[in-house]
Protein backbone atom coordinates (compact mmCIF):
# COMPACT_ATOMS: atom_id res chain seq x y z
CA UNK A 1 0.00 0.00 0.00
CA UNK A 2 2.50 2.33 1.10
CA UNK A 3 4.06 1.71 -2.78
CA UNK A 4 0.83 2.34 -4.32
CA UNK A 5 0.52 5.56 -2.26
CA UNK A 6 4.14 6.97 -3.31
CA UNK A 7 3.63 6.18 -6.92
CA UNK A 8 0.46 8.47 -6.71
CA UNK A 9 1.99 11.24 -4.54
CA UNK A 10 4.90 10.94 -7.30
CA UNK A 11 2.21 11.65 -10.48
CA UNK A 12 0.61 14.32 -8.16
CA UNK A 13 4.25 16.04 -8.28
CA UNK A 14 3.67 15.70 -12.10
CA UNK A 15 0.45 16.95 -11.79
CA UNK A 16 1.91 20.02 -10.10
CA UNK A 17 4.57 19.98 -12.58
CA UNK A 18 2.42 20.49 -15.78
CA UNK A 19 0.48 23.14 -13.87
CA UNK A 20 3.59 25.01 -14.29
CA UNK A 21 2.85 25.56 -18.36
CA UNK A 22 -1.11 25.60 -17.44
CA UNK A 23 -1.29 28.08 -15.35
CA UNK A 24 0.85 30.38 -17.75
CA UNK A 25 -1.57 29.05 -20.96
CA UNK A 26 -4.70 29.78 -19.19
CA UNK A 27 -3.53 33.48 -18.00
CA UNK A 28 -1.88 34.02 -21.09
CA UNK A 29 -4.55 37.13 -21.78
CA UNK A 30 -4.16 38.55 -18.26
CA UNK A 31 -0.11 38.80 -18.72
CA UNK A 32 -0.85 39.97 -21.99
CA UNK A 33 -2.95 42.99 -21.10
CA UNK A 34 -0.55 43.37 -17.45
CA UNK A 35 2.39 43.61 -20.06
CA UNK A 36 1.00 44.72 -23.47
CA UNK A 37 5.04 46.22 -24.49
CA UNK A 38 5.90 43.07 -24.33
CA UNK A 39 3.39 41.83 -27.16
CA UNK A 40 2.23 37.98 -27.61
CA UNK A 41 6.01 37.00 -28.59
CA UNK A 42 7.27 38.49 -24.67
CA UNK A 43 4.24 36.93 -23.28
CA UNK A 44 4.64 33.55 -24.98
CA UNK A 45 8.01 33.43 -24.16
CA UNK A 46 6.45 33.37 -19.88
CA UNK A 47 5.33 30.14 -20.96
CA UNK A 48 7.66 28.50 -23.35
CA UNK A 49 10.91 29.75 -21.53
CA UNK A 50 10.05 26.44 -19.17
CA UNK A 51 10.35 24.25 -22.13
CA UNK A 52 13.37 25.63 -23.25
CA UNK A 53 15.05 24.75 -19.85
CA UNK A 54 14.46 21.26 -20.57
CA UNK A 55 15.73 21.40 -24.01
CA UNK A 56 19.30 22.89 -22.98
CA UNK A 57 19.51 20.85 -19.80
CA UNK A 58 16.84 17.93 -19.96
CA UNK A 59 20.41 15.34 -20.42
CA UNK A 60 22.14 17.33 -17.89
CA UNK A 61 19.15 17.11 -15.62
CA UNK A 62 19.32 13.32 -15.71
CA UNK A 63 23.17 13.12 -14.77
CA UNK A 64 22.38 15.64 -11.84
CA UNK A 65 19.59 13.19 -10.35
CA UNK A 66 21.90 10.39 -10.72
CA UNK A 67 24.50 12.54 -9.02
CA UNK A 68 22.75 13.78 -5.90
CA UNK A 69 19.96 11.17 -5.12
CA UNK A 70 16.19 11.45 -6.30
CA UNK A 71 14.85 11.72 -3.45
CA UNK A 72 16.90 15.39 -2.63
CA UNK A 73 16.42 16.05 -6.15
CA UNK A 74 12.40 16.17 -5.81
CA UNK A 75 12.18 17.74 -2.77
CA UNK A 76 14.19 20.52 -3.76
CA UNK A 77 12.43 21.21 -6.65
CA UNK A 78 8.77 21.18 -4.91
CA UNK A 79 9.86 23.40 -3.03
CA UNK A 80 11.41 25.73 -5.42
CA UNK A 81 8.64 25.46 -7.43
CA UNK A 82 6.36 26.36 -4.67
CA UNK A 83 8.05 28.93 -4.41
CA UNK A 84 7.97 30.74 -7.55
CA UNK A 85 4.57 30.23 -8.19
CA UNK A 86 3.92 31.99 -4.85
CA UNK A 87 6.31 34.91 -5.56
CA UNK A 88 4.45 35.21 -9.32
CA UNK A 89 1.14 35.81 -7.21
CA UNK A 90 2.46 39.53 -6.72
CA UNK A 91 2.47 42.15 -9.00
CA UNK A 92 6.09 41.66 -10.46
CA UNK A 93 8.03 43.02 -12.99
CA UNK A 94 8.59 41.29 -16.86
CA UNK A 95 11.83 41.02 -16.07
CA UNK A 96 11.64 39.55 -12.72
CA UNK A 97 8.51 37.34 -13.46
CA UNK A 98 10.46 36.02 -16.45
CA UNK A 99 13.76 34.93 -14.02
CA UNK A 100 11.20 33.60 -11.73
CA UNK A 101 10.09 31.07 -14.92
CA UNK A 102 13.32 30.25 -15.65
CA UNK A 103 13.69 29.03 -11.76
CA UNK A 104 10.54 27.17 -12.27
CA UNK A 105 11.76 25.81 -15.52
CA UNK A 106 14.61 23.45 -13.15
CA UNK A 107 12.06 22.54 -10.71
CA UNK A 108 9.97 21.59 -13.40
CA UNK A 109 12.66 19.56 -15.25
CA UNK A 110 13.85 17.58 -12.03
CA UNK A 111 10.16 16.93 -11.34
CA UNK A 112 9.97 14.91 -15.01
CA UNK A 113 12.95 13.52 -14.53
CA UNK A 114 12.79 11.81 -10.62
CA UNK A 115 9.37 10.97 -11.30
CA UNK A 116 8.98 8.49 -14.12
CA UNK A 117 12.82 7.55 -12.33
CA UNK A 118 11.11 6.77 -8.82
CA UNK A 119 8.05 5.20 -10.24
CA UNK A 120 10.26 2.59 -12.50
CA UNK A 121 12.02 1.27 -9.21
CA UNK A 122 9.01 1.48 -6.47
CA UNK A 123 6.26 -0.65 -9.13
CA UNK A 124 6.31 -3.78 -8.89
CA UNK A 125 7.21 -6.04 -12.63
CA UNK A 126 3.65 -6.61 -13.19
CA UNK A 127 2.50 -3.25 -12.61
CA UNK A 128 5.17 -1.09 -13.91
CA UNK A 129 3.36 -1.05 -17.49
CA UNK A 130 0.47 0.54 -15.67
CA UNK A 131 2.46 2.93 -13.34
CA UNK A 132 4.49 4.22 -16.22
CA UNK A 133 1.53 4.79 -18.49
CA UNK A 134 -0.13 6.69 -15.70
CA UNK A 135 2.94 8.60 -15.25
CA UNK A 136 2.74 9.82 -18.71
CA UNK A 137 -1.00 11.00 -18.90
CA UNK A 138 0.19 13.56 -16.12
CA UNK A 139 0.01 16.71 -18.67
CA UNK A 140 -3.23 15.88 -20.62
CA UNK A 141 -4.90 15.37 -16.98
CA UNK A 142 -3.60 18.34 -15.65
CA UNK A 143 -4.58 20.39 -18.54
CA UNK A 144 -8.20 18.89 -18.63
CA UNK A 145 -8.37 19.97 -14.99
CA UNK A 146 -7.27 23.82 -15.60
CA UNK A 147 -9.68 23.87 -18.34
CA UNK A 148 -12.57 23.17 -15.69
CA UNK A 149 -11.20 25.39 -12.54
CA UNK A 150 -8.94 27.75 -14.33
CA UNK A 151 -11.42 30.10 -15.89
CA UNK A 152 -13.69 30.83 -12.95
CA UNK A 153 -10.47 31.24 -10.70
CA UNK A 154 -8.95 33.79 -12.90
CA UNK A 155 -12.35 35.49 -13.98
CA UNK A 156 -11.96 38.42 -11.21
CA UNK A 157 -8.61 39.53 -13.54
CA UNK A 158 -6.11 38.42 -10.90
CA UNK A 159 -3.99 35.32 -11.14
CA UNK A 160 -3.69 35.16 -7.38
CA UNK A 161 -5.98 32.31 -6.14
CA UNK A 162 -4.83 30.28 -8.99
CA UNK A 163 -1.20 30.74 -8.69
CA UNK A 164 -1.60 30.12 -4.52
CA UNK A 165 -3.15 27.06 -5.21
CA UNK A 166 -0.35 25.74 -7.45
CA UNK A 167 2.33 26.60 -4.45
CA UNK A 168 0.00 25.07 -1.90
CA UNK A 169 -0.63 22.09 -4.08
CA UNK A 170 2.90 21.78 -4.65
CA UNK A 171 4.33 22.27 -0.86
CA UNK A 172 1.42 20.39 0.10
CA UNK A 173 2.61 17.29 -2.29
CA UNK A 174 6.13 17.59 -0.91
CA UNK A 175 5.85 17.20 2.46
CA UNK A 176 4.00 13.90 1.72
CA UNK A 177 6.77 13.08 -0.20
CA UNK A 178 8.64 13.78 2.58
CA UNK A 179 7.24 10.90 4.76
CA UNK A 180 6.66 8.41 1.95
CA UNK A 181 10.05 8.29 -0.46
CA UNK A 182 12.43 6.15 0.65
CA UNK A 183 16.16 7.68 1.38
CA UNK A 184 18.46 7.88 -1.36
CA UNK A 185 21.12 5.14 -1.53
CA UNK A 186 24.06 6.06 0.90
CA UNK A 187 27.54 6.16 -1.34
CA UNK A 188 25.58 6.20 -4.74
CA UNK A 189 26.51 9.44 -5.73
CA UNK A 190 29.29 9.42 -8.36
CA UNK A 191 31.33 12.18 -9.91
CA UNK A 192 30.26 13.75 -13.41
CA UNK A 193 32.66 13.71 -16.04
CA UNK A 194 32.26 16.01 -18.89
CA UNK A 195 29.30 17.02 -19.99
CA UNK A 196 29.84 16.98 -23.66
CA UNK A 197 31.16 13.48 -22.65
CA UNK A 198 28.27 12.73 -21.22
CA UNK A 199 25.73 13.40 -23.33
CA UNK A 200 27.57 11.81 -25.83
CA UNK A 201 27.78 8.35 -23.65
CA UNK A 202 24.23 8.64 -23.05
CA UNK A 203 23.03 9.27 -27.26
CA UNK A 204 25.58 6.81 -28.09
CA UNK A 205 23.83 3.83 -26.13
CA UNK A 206 20.85 1.53 -27.96
CA UNK A 207 19.32 1.21 -24.63
CA UNK A 208 19.16 4.54 -22.68
CA UNK A 209 18.56 7.08 -25.67
CA UNK A 210 15.96 4.97 -27.24
CA UNK A 211 13.25 5.79 -25.00
CA UNK A 212 13.53 9.70 -26.30
CA UNK A 213 14.55 8.83 -29.83
CA UNK A 214 11.45 7.73 -30.57
CA UNK A 215 9.67 10.22 -28.05
CA UNK A 216 10.71 13.53 -30.40
CA UNK A 217 8.87 11.92 -32.67
CA UNK A 218 5.48 11.80 -30.37
CA UNK A 219 5.94 14.78 -29.05
CA UNK A 220 6.50 16.40 -32.43
CA UNK A 221 3.43 15.16 -33.78
CA UNK A 222 0.53 15.05 -30.48
CA UNK A 223 1.37 18.19 -29.92
CA UNK A 224 1.84 20.09 -33.18
CA UNK A 225 -1.87 18.18 -34.71
CA UNK A 226 -3.79 19.34 -31.14
CA UNK A 227 -2.46 22.60 -32.06
CA UNK A 228 -3.21 23.00 -35.40
CA UNK A 229 -5.90 20.41 -36.60
CA UNK A 230 -8.94 21.37 -34.42
CA UNK A 231 -8.94 24.87 -36.25
CA UNK A 232 -8.79 22.89 -39.78
CA UNK A 233 -12.02 21.31 -38.69
CA UNK A 234 -15.86 21.79 -39.88
CA UNK A 235 -17.30 24.77 -37.33
CA UNK A 236 -19.41 22.57 -35.18
CA UNK A 237 -16.74 20.05 -35.35
CA UNK A 238 -13.80 22.52 -33.69
CA UNK A 239 -14.21 22.49 -30.13
CA UNK A 240 -14.87 18.40 -30.10
CA UNK A 241 -12.12 17.88 -31.55
CA UNK A 242 -9.88 19.98 -29.59
CA UNK A 243 -11.67 18.52 -26.63
CA UNK A 244 -12.21 14.92 -27.67
CA UNK A 245 -8.45 14.56 -28.72
CA UNK A 246 -6.30 14.69 -25.60
CA UNK A 247 -9.28 12.92 -23.78
CA UNK A 248 -9.43 9.69 -26.18
CA UNK A 249 -5.70 9.78 -26.17
CA UNK A 250 -5.09 9.24 -22.23
CA UNK A 251 -8.15 6.89 -21.94
CA UNK A 252 -6.46 4.87 -25.08
CA UNK A 253 -3.26 5.10 -22.81
CA UNK A 254 -4.67 3.65 -19.67
CA UNK A 255 -7.13 1.11 -21.03
CA UNK A 256 -6.12 -0.54 -24.09
CA UNK A 257 -2.35 1.03 -23.93
CA UNK A 258 -2.06 -0.94 -20.14
CA UNK A 259 -3.52 -4.26 -21.76
CA UNK A 260 -1.10 -4.24 -24.62
CA UNK A 261 1.89 -3.60 -22.14
CA UNK A 262 1.36 -7.38 -20.31
CA UNK A 263 1.52 -8.83 -24.30
CA UNK A 264 4.26 -6.90 -26.08
CA UNK A 265 7.14 -5.59 -25.02
CA UNK A 266 7.11 -1.44 -24.71
CA UNK A 267 9.47 -1.31 -27.89
CA UNK A 268 7.30 -3.48 -29.87
CA UNK A 269 4.15 -1.09 -28.63
CA UNK A 270 5.90 2.39 -29.10
CA UNK A 271 5.87 0.65 -33.03
CA UNK A 272 2.83 -0.72 -33.21
CA UNK A 273 1.47 2.80 -31.69
CA UNK A 274 3.20 4.93 -34.29
CA UNK A 275 2.18 2.27 -36.78
CA UNK A 276 -1.73 2.56 -36.01
CA UNK A 277 -1.45 6.59 -36.53
CA UNK A 278 0.38 6.42 -40.00
CA UNK A 279 -2.93 4.41 -40.69
CA UNK A 280 -4.82 7.03 -38.69
CA UNK A 281 -3.34 9.63 -41.18
CA UNK A 282 -3.84 8.20 -44.25
CA UNK A 283 -7.62 7.82 -43.39
CA UNK A 284 -7.87 11.25 -42.30
CA UNK A 285 -6.44 12.60 -45.88
CA UNK A 286 -9.42 10.11 -47.58
CA UNK A 287 -12.17 11.59 -45.65
CA UNK A 288 -11.08 15.26 -45.60
CA UNK A 289 -13.86 17.04 -45.96
CA UNK A 290 -16.39 14.34 -44.14
CA UNK A 291 -17.07 15.83 -41.28
CA UNK A 292 -17.73 13.10 -38.51
CA UNK A 293 -15.21 10.89 -40.62
CA UNK A 294 -12.87 13.56 -40.30
CA UNK A 295 -13.52 13.44 -36.44
CA UNK A 296 -13.59 9.86 -35.99
CA UNK A 297 -10.14 10.10 -37.68
CA UNK A 298 -8.47 12.73 -35.81
CA UNK A 299 -9.74 10.90 -32.57
CA UNK A 300 -8.46 7.64 -33.66
CA UNK A 301 -4.99 9.25 -33.91
CA UNK A 302 -5.37 10.78 -30.96
CA UNK A 303 -5.22 7.24 -29.43
CA UNK A 304 -2.66 5.82 -31.03
CA UNK A 305 -0.77 9.04 -30.06
CA UNK A 306 -1.85 7.41 -26.41
CA UNK A 307 -0.38 4.10 -27.13
CA UNK A 308 3.02 5.46 -28.01
CA UNK A 309 3.15 8.27 -24.96
CA UNK A 310 2.35 5.51 -22.44
CA UNK A 311 4.98 2.94 -24.03
CA UNK A 312 7.74 5.44 -24.39
CA UNK A 313 7.69 6.04 -20.78
CA UNK A 314 6.97 2.25 -20.07
CA UNK A 315 10.11 1.52 -22.24
CA UNK A 316 12.58 2.97 -19.66
CA UNK A 317 12.78 0.53 -16.80
CA UNK A 318 12.42 -1.93 -19.52
CA UNK A 319 15.27 -1.12 -21.31
CA UNK A 320 17.89 0.22 -18.38
CA UNK A 321 18.21 -1.71 -15.08
CA UNK A 322 19.58 0.81 -13.23
CA UNK A 323 18.00 3.90 -11.40
CA UNK A 324 21.14 5.78 -12.37
CA UNK A 325 20.78 4.88 -16.18
CA UNK A 326 16.53 5.25 -15.66
CA UNK A 327 17.50 8.42 -14.73
CA UNK A 328 19.49 9.27 -17.65
CA UNK A 329 17.05 8.41 -20.01
CA UNK A 330 14.60 10.25 -18.41
CA UNK A 331 16.49 13.37 -18.87
CA UNK A 332 16.97 12.59 -22.31
CA UNK A 333 13.30 12.22 -22.91
CA UNK A 334 12.83 15.64 -21.05
CA UNK A 335 15.35 17.01 -23.63
CA UNK A 336 14.19 15.48 -26.44
CA UNK A 337 10.17 15.70 -25.78
CA UNK A 338 10.87 19.30 -25.45
CA UNK A 339 12.90 19.78 -29.07
CA UNK A 340 9.78 18.05 -30.63
CA UNK A 341 7.22 19.96 -29.15
CA UNK A 342 9.35 23.52 -29.91
CA UNK A 343 9.47 22.55 -33.46
CA UNK A 344 6.54 20.25 -34.52
CA UNK A 345 3.81 23.29 -34.56
CA UNK A 346 5.95 25.57 -36.57
CA UNK A 347 7.07 22.83 -39.26
CA UNK A 348 3.59 21.75 -39.05
CA UNK A 349 2.18 25.00 -39.25
CA UNK A 350 4.11 25.76 -42.42
CA UNK A 351 3.47 22.41 -44.02
CA UNK A 352 -0.07 22.86 -44.35
CA UNK A 353 0.53 26.16 -46.25
CA UNK A 354 2.46 25.04 -48.47
CA UNK A 355 0.50 22.02 -48.88
CA UNK A 356 -3.03 21.66 -47.02
CA UNK A 357 -4.71 18.79 -45.86
CA UNK A 358 -1.38 17.04 -47.59
CA UNK A 359 0.96 18.84 -46.38
CA UNK A 360 -0.61 17.98 -43.26
CA UNK A 361 -0.92 14.03 -44.47
CA UNK A 362 2.87 13.95 -44.69
CA UNK A 363 3.84 15.47 -41.65
CA UNK A 364 2.13 12.47 -39.64
CA UNK A 365 3.70 10.22 -41.95
CA UNK A 366 6.99 10.99 -41.77
CA UNK A 367 7.25 10.76 -37.94
CA UNK A 368 5.40 7.69 -37.62
CA UNK A 369 7.65 6.38 -40.00
CA UNK A 370 10.72 7.91 -38.04
CA UNK A 371 9.36 6.73 -34.90
CA UNK A 372 9.20 3.24 -35.77
CA UNK A 373 12.96 3.33 -38.00
CA UNK A 374 14.52 4.83 -35.09
CA UNK A 375 12.88 2.08 -32.68
CA UNK A 376 14.14 -0.69 -35.16
CA UNK A 377 17.55 0.56 -35.62
CA UNK A 378 17.71 1.03 -31.49
CA UNK A 379 16.54 -2.90 -31.10
CA UNK A 380 18.94 -3.64 -34.08
CA UNK A 381 21.89 -2.13 -32.14
CA UNK A 382 21.19 -3.94 -29.07
CA UNK A 383 20.79 -7.21 -30.33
Amino acid sequence: MRAVLTVLALWAAGLGAAAQFGKMSFAFDLFAARFPAAGPVGVGLLVSVVGIVGLVFGTTAGLMVARIGPRRAILAALALGSAMSALQCLPLSYAVLFLTRVVEGFSHLAIVVVGPTMIAGLAPPRHQGLAMTLWSSFFGVTYAVLAVIAPPLLAGGSVGILFAGHALWLAGIALLLSRLLPDDPKGAAHAMGGIVAEHLSIYASPRIAAPATGFVCYTALYVAMLTLLPPLMPGALRSVTAAGMPLVSILVSLTLGVWLLARLTAVQLVQAGFAAGAVAAVALWLVWGQGAWMLAASLALAGAMGIVQGASFASIPQLNASRDDRARASGAVAQLGNLGTTTGTPLLAWLIVQGGHSGLTAFALLLCCAGIAIHALQSRRRA
